[in-house]
């Protein structure tokens, strides 16, 4: 055992998550449903970490350790399979009561910078907090419906970790960018047809908003309508299931 595991290992059993509290949240958490032993104990190592290295800011007042629990068991199912490093570079989540406003400074194709006010329930800044609304973190928790606060925002950490929040985080060796440059574009694609067409959409529309909004979205259908997410575009779903190295269509059908 290297020296990492064997220092990550003793900071799990040293400070633990009580059993108490991990049961009453995993309990709702229907996205959790078909785990097995193995893969619960990792994502429960991964969520106690990230207690241990993130510091929840509560905007409004204390942040209950339910809803703090929430969020690490939603990191724990996004990076089981993967190396925790990647939850890395960043150790503060903001957490608003309720939505919040955000401003923004963006600029346009002549270099003219305009300054943008926003009603946000979640934002990920590059280097910086994780900012999420408590009452969105509860909604995401409890149901099944392809959206999920959580796992949108931890997105597009991961989507950081290349430098910039683009659609294409950095892919293990064993995938090809290829792959997923044709099917994440060709869903784009398809989507932005089908809401020209004012036909049903298989996915939220905010993923129409740039590749970044995409990836987050997709990711959210992946851990809560997996089905749906195949059905509607399988090269996507199978770029996913390669890149999070996991696949819940085989626990949530």
């Amino acid at each position: 055992m290297g020296v990492k595991h064997w220092w990550r290992r003793r900071r799990i059993t040293r400070r633990p998550i009580p059993d108490s509290v991990w049961a009453g949240v995993t309990a709702q958490m229907p996205q959790l449903a078909g785990l097995d032993t193995t893969q619960l104990d990792r994502l429960r190592a991964v969520a106690t970490l990230f207690l241990q290295d993130k510091v929840f800011h509560g905007v409004e007042g204390v942040v209950p350790a339910e809803t703090r629990v929430a969020v690490a068991a939603h990191a724990g199912l996004m990076v089981m399979a993967l190396d925790y490093d990647l939850l890395k570079g960043w150790t503060t989540v903001v957490m608003y009561d309720g939505g919040f406003s955000a401003r923004h400074e963006l600029v346009d194709e002549a270099g003219v910078v305009h300054t943008e006010d926003a009603d946000l329930s979640g934002e990920a800044w590059e280097g910086g907090p994780l900012v999420l609304s408590r009452e969105d973190v509860h909604a995401s928790v409890t149901a099944l419906d392809g959206y999920n606060l959580v796992v949108h925002e931890l997105a597009h950490k991961l989507d950081m970790l290349n430098g910039d929040a683009n659609g294409y985080p950095p892919l293990p060796p064993e995938m090809r960018a290829s792959d997923w440059s044709a099917a994440f574009t060709g869903a784009f694609d398809d989507l932005g047809e089908r809401e020209r067409l004012g036909a049903p959409l298989p996915l939220d529309p905010y993923a129409l908003e740039n590749p970044a909004e995409f990836f987050a979205v997709a990711s959210e259908a992946f851990f809560e309508v997996p089905r749906a997410l195949r059905d509607a575009y399988p090269g996507v779903y199978e770029c996913l299931r390669g890149y999070y190295r996991q696949d819940p269509l085989t626990r949530l059908g």
